[in-house]
Protein backbone atom coordinates (compact mmCIF):
# COMPACT_ATOMS: atom_id res chain seq x y z
CA UNK A 1 0.00 0.00 0.00
CA UNK A 2 2.41 2.48 0.85
CA UNK A 3 4.50 2.00 -2.31
CA UNK A 4 1.03 2.67 -4.27
CA UNK A 5 0.23 5.50 -1.90
CA UNK A 6 3.85 6.98 -2.94
CA UNK A 7 3.27 7.11 -6.52
CA UNK A 8 0.00 8.72 -5.74
CA UNK A 9 1.95 11.64 -4.34
CA UNK A 10 4.29 11.89 -7.08
CA UNK A 11 1.76 12.01 -9.37
CA UNK A 12 -0.12 15.00 -8.31
CA UNK A 13 0.62 18.07 -9.45
CA UNK A 14 1.77 20.82 -7.57
CA UNK A 15 -0.54 24.11 -7.76
CA UNK A 16 1.58 26.69 -9.96
CA UNK A 17 1.11 30.69 -10.50
CA UNK A 18 2.58 32.83 -12.83
CA UNK A 19 3.90 36.01 -11.92
CA UNK A 20 4.63 38.55 -14.78
CA UNK A 21 6.56 41.59 -13.92
CA UNK A 22 5.03 44.03 -16.46
CA UNK A 23 6.35 47.51 -14.39
CA UNK A 24 8.85 48.37 -15.93
CA UNK A 25 9.75 52.08 -17.29
CA UNK A 26 10.99 51.03 -20.77
CA UNK A 27 14.01 53.10 -20.76
CA UNK A 28 16.22 51.78 -23.62
CA UNK A 29 12.88 51.90 -25.89
CA UNK A 30 12.72 55.65 -25.85
CA UNK A 31 9.72 55.86 -22.67
CA UNK A 32 7.19 54.28 -24.75
CA UNK A 33 5.96 51.19 -22.85
CA UNK A 34 7.18 48.64 -25.40
CA UNK A 35 4.77 45.86 -23.58
CA UNK A 36 1.84 47.46 -24.99
CA UNK A 37 3.56 47.86 -27.99
CA UNK A 38 2.15 45.58 -31.46
CA UNK A 39 4.50 42.80 -32.01
CA UNK A 40 3.17 41.25 -35.45
CA UNK A 41 -0.70 43.21 -34.57
CA UNK A 42 -0.39 41.96 -30.68
CA UNK A 43 1.06 43.41 -27.90
CA UNK A 44 4.00 42.19 -26.57
CA UNK A 45 2.29 41.49 -23.13
CA UNK A 46 -0.33 39.45 -24.58
CA UNK A 47 2.12 37.52 -26.40
CA UNK A 48 4.19 37.21 -23.53
CA UNK A 49 0.46 35.76 -21.07
CA UNK A 50 -0.37 33.63 -23.87
CA UNK A 51 1.74 30.99 -23.42
CA UNK A 52 0.63 30.85 -20.02
CA UNK A 53 -2.97 30.57 -20.73
CA UNK A 54 -1.53 27.42 -22.90
CA UNK A 55 0.69 26.12 -20.12
CA UNK A 56 -0.62 22.88 -18.56
CA UNK A 57 1.53 23.49 -15.63
CA UNK A 58 -0.24 26.90 -14.80
CA UNK A 59 -3.16 27.91 -12.76
CA UNK A 60 -3.29 31.50 -12.56
CA UNK A 61 -1.43 34.23 -13.84
CA UNK A 62 -1.12 37.52 -11.51
CA UNK A 63 0.76 41.08 -13.56
CA UNK A 64 2.47 43.35 -11.25
CA UNK A 65 1.90 46.51 -13.65
CA UNK A 66 2.10 50.19 -13.87
CA UNK A 67 -0.44 52.09 -12.17
CA UNK A 68 -1.60 53.72 -15.21
CA UNK A 69 -1.56 50.55 -17.19
CA UNK A 70 -3.64 48.11 -14.90
CA UNK A 71 -7.01 49.20 -16.87
CA UNK A 72 -5.70 48.65 -20.32
CA UNK A 73 -3.72 45.42 -19.12
CA UNK A 74 -7.18 43.76 -17.66
CA UNK A 75 -8.95 44.93 -20.79
CA UNK A 76 -6.30 43.02 -22.60
CA UNK A 77 -6.89 40.01 -20.51
CA UNK A 78 -10.22 39.74 -20.95
CA UNK A 79 -10.04 40.88 -24.77
CA UNK A 80 -7.97 38.14 -25.75
CA UNK A 81 -9.49 35.47 -23.41
CA UNK A 82 -6.36 34.99 -20.73
CA UNK A 83 -8.86 33.39 -18.27
CA UNK A 84 -5.76 32.31 -16.11
CA UNK A 85 -5.31 36.29 -15.53
CA UNK A 86 -7.13 36.87 -12.44
CA UNK A 87 -5.38 39.49 -11.15
CA UNK A 88 -3.37 42.84 -12.59
CA UNK A 89 -1.92 44.86 -9.34
CA UNK A 90 0.70 47.79 -8.46
CA UNK A 91 3.87 47.26 -9.01
CA UNK A 92 6.55 48.56 -6.50
CA UNK A 93 9.38 50.55 -6.61
CA UNK A 94 11.63 48.09 -8.22
CA UNK A 95 11.09 44.45 -9.55
CA UNK A 96 12.12 42.87 -6.42
CA UNK A 97 9.22 44.70 -5.04
CA UNK A 98 6.94 44.23 -7.62
CA UNK A 99 7.32 40.62 -7.87
CA UNK A 100 7.27 39.94 -4.02
CA UNK A 101 3.77 41.99 -4.09
CA UNK A 102 2.60 39.67 -7.16
CA UNK A 103 3.49 37.19 -5.24
CA UNK A 104 1.74 37.65 -1.74
CA UNK A 105 -1.51 38.05 -4.34
CA UNK A 106 -0.77 34.37 -4.89
CA UNK A 107 -3.74 31.41 -3.16
CA UNK A 108 -2.95 29.94 -0.12
CA UNK A 109 -3.03 26.78 -1.81
CA UNK A 110 -0.41 27.81 -4.39
CA UNK A 111 3.00 25.58 -4.11
CA UNK A 112 5.18 27.32 -7.14
CA UNK A 113 5.80 30.27 -8.17
CA UNK A 114 7.17 30.94 -12.13
CA UNK A 115 8.61 34.58 -12.62
CA UNK A 116 8.18 35.78 -16.20
CA UNK A 117 9.31 39.15 -17.57
CA UNK A 118 6.50 40.36 -19.57
CA UNK A 119 9.09 41.09 -21.89
CA UNK A 120 10.00 38.07 -22.73
CA UNK A 121 6.93 37.06 -25.65
CA UNK A 122 8.38 34.06 -27.21
CA UNK A 123 8.55 31.80 -24.74
CA UNK A 124 6.64 28.67 -25.57
CA UNK A 125 4.65 26.48 -23.19
CA UNK A 126 6.71 23.70 -23.69
CA UNK A 127 9.67 25.74 -22.25
CA UNK A 128 7.45 26.79 -19.16
CA UNK A 129 6.22 23.42 -18.44
CA UNK A 130 9.32 21.84 -18.55
CA UNK A 131 10.62 24.52 -16.21
CA UNK A 132 7.99 23.99 -13.33
CA UNK A 133 8.26 20.19 -13.74
CA UNK A 134 11.99 20.68 -12.71
CA UNK A 135 10.98 22.67 -9.61
CA UNK A 136 8.37 20.45 -8.66
CA UNK A 137 11.28 17.84 -8.14
CA UNK A 138 14.16 20.29 -7.61
CA UNK A 139 12.36 23.03 -5.88
CA UNK A 140 14.01 26.01 -7.57
CA UNK A 141 14.52 25.88 -11.69
CA UNK A 142 15.05 28.48 -14.39
CA UNK A 143 16.13 28.14 -17.90
CA UNK A 144 19.56 28.92 -19.58
CA UNK A 145 21.52 28.95 -22.91
CA UNK A 146 25.16 28.60 -23.75
CA UNK A 147 26.88 31.66 -24.31
CA UNK A 148 28.27 31.58 -28.03
CA UNK A 149 30.53 34.86 -27.45
CA UNK A 150 33.71 35.18 -25.25
CA UNK A 151 33.24 36.91 -21.82
CA UNK A 152 35.41 38.60 -20.31
CA UNK A 153 35.62 40.46 -16.46
CA UNK A 154 36.92 44.19 -16.81
CA UNK A 155 38.28 46.46 -14.24
CA UNK A 156 37.35 49.91 -13.38
CA UNK A 157 40.09 51.33 -16.34
CA UNK A 158 38.60 49.42 -19.17
CA UNK A 159 41.45 46.40 -19.08
CA UNK A 160 40.67 42.50 -18.82
CA UNK A 161 41.19 41.47 -15.56
CA UNK A 162 39.89 37.75 -16.52
CA UNK A 163 38.78 35.93 -19.48
CA UNK A 164 35.63 33.18 -18.01
CA UNK A 165 35.85 29.84 -18.79
CA UNK A 166 33.06 29.85 -21.82
CA UNK A 167 31.62 25.92 -21.24
CA UNK A 168 30.55 26.85 -17.43
CA UNK A 169 29.08 29.91 -18.25
CA UNK A 170 25.30 30.22 -18.90
CA UNK A 171 22.75 33.05 -19.77
CA UNK A 172 19.35 32.75 -17.95
CA UNK A 173 16.08 33.36 -19.08
CA UNK A 174 12.41 33.34 -16.98
CA UNK A 175 10.27 31.60 -16.42
CA UNK A 176 12.16 31.21 -13.38
CA UNK A 177 10.14 29.00 -11.20
CA UNK A 178 10.30 28.52 -7.22
CA UNK A 179 8.94 26.75 -4.12
CA UNK A 180 6.26 29.95 -3.32
CA UNK A 181 7.64 30.02 0.13
CA UNK A 182 11.28 30.03 -0.70
CA UNK A 183 10.85 32.54 -3.16
CA UNK A 184 8.60 35.06 -0.67
CA UNK A 185 11.70 34.72 1.68
CA UNK A 186 14.33 35.29 -0.75
CA UNK A 187 12.52 37.92 -2.11
CA UNK A 188 12.04 39.75 1.44
CA UNK A 189 15.08 39.23 2.03
CA UNK A 190 16.80 40.82 -0.80
CA UNK A 191 14.64 43.73 -0.25
CA UNK A 192 15.24 44.17 3.47
CA UNK A 193 19.31 44.07 2.85
CA UNK A 194 18.78 46.45 -0.31
CA UNK A 195 20.60 43.39 -2.12
CA UNK A 196 21.96 44.39 -5.69
CA UNK A 197 19.37 41.78 -7.17
CA UNK A 198 19.80 41.07 -11.14
CA UNK A 199 17.28 37.84 -11.33
CA UNK A 200 14.73 36.36 -8.90
CA UNK A 201 17.16 33.22 -9.13
CA UNK A 202 20.02 35.29 -7.66
CA UNK A 203 17.84 36.63 -4.75
CA UNK A 204 17.10 32.61 -3.85
CA UNK A 205 21.01 31.97 -4.41
CA UNK A 206 21.81 34.48 -1.42
CA UNK A 207 19.74 32.00 0.63
CA UNK A 208 22.16 29.44 0.10
CA UNK A 209 19.20 27.38 -2.16
CA UNK A 210 20.49 25.86 -5.30
CA UNK A 211 18.84 26.52 -8.74
CA UNK A 212 19.18 24.04 -11.38
CA UNK A 213 19.06 25.14 -14.90
CA UNK A 214 17.36 23.41 -17.33
CA UNK A 215 17.97 23.78 -21.26
CA UNK A 216 16.19 27.26 -22.24
CA UNK A 217 15.52 28.72 -25.93
CA UNK A 218 17.28 30.58 -28.37
CA UNK A 219 14.29 32.40 -29.35
CA UNK A 220 13.37 33.48 -25.58
CA UNK A 221 14.73 37.04 -26.20
CA UNK A 222 13.82 39.66 -24.03
CA UNK A 223 12.38 43.04 -25.97
CA UNK A 224 14.66 46.07 -24.21
CA UNK A 225 15.79 47.93 -27.42
CA UNK A 226 13.69 48.63 -30.77
CA UNK A 227 16.38 46.20 -32.33
CA UNK A 228 15.01 43.19 -30.23
CA UNK A 229 11.52 43.89 -31.78
CA UNK A 230 12.57 43.25 -35.19
CA UNK A 231 13.98 40.14 -34.27
CA UNK A 232 11.07 38.96 -31.93
CA UNK A 233 8.91 39.79 -35.19
CA UNK A 234 10.63 37.84 -37.45
CA UNK A 235 11.17 34.98 -35.64
CA UNK A 236 6.70 35.28 -35.26
CA UNK A 237 6.79 35.30 -39.13
CA UNK A 238 9.02 32.59 -39.32
CA UNK A 239 7.16 30.06 -36.54
CA UNK A 240 3.79 31.37 -38.68
CA UNK A 241 5.38 29.60 -41.72
CA UNK A 242 6.10 26.29 -40.04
Amino acid sequence: MLPFLKKVQEARRLRCAALVAAAGSSQRMGGVNKLLQPLDGVPVLVRTLAAFQVAGSVDEIIVAAREEDILEISQLCRTYGLSKCTKVIRGGESRVHSVLLAALEAGLETELLAVQDGARPLATPELIDRVVSAAARCGAAAPAVALKDTVKLVREDGGVEETLDRPRLRAVQTPQVFQASLLKAALQSALEQEAPITDDASAVERLGKVVFLVEGEEENLKITTPLDMILAEAIIKEREEV
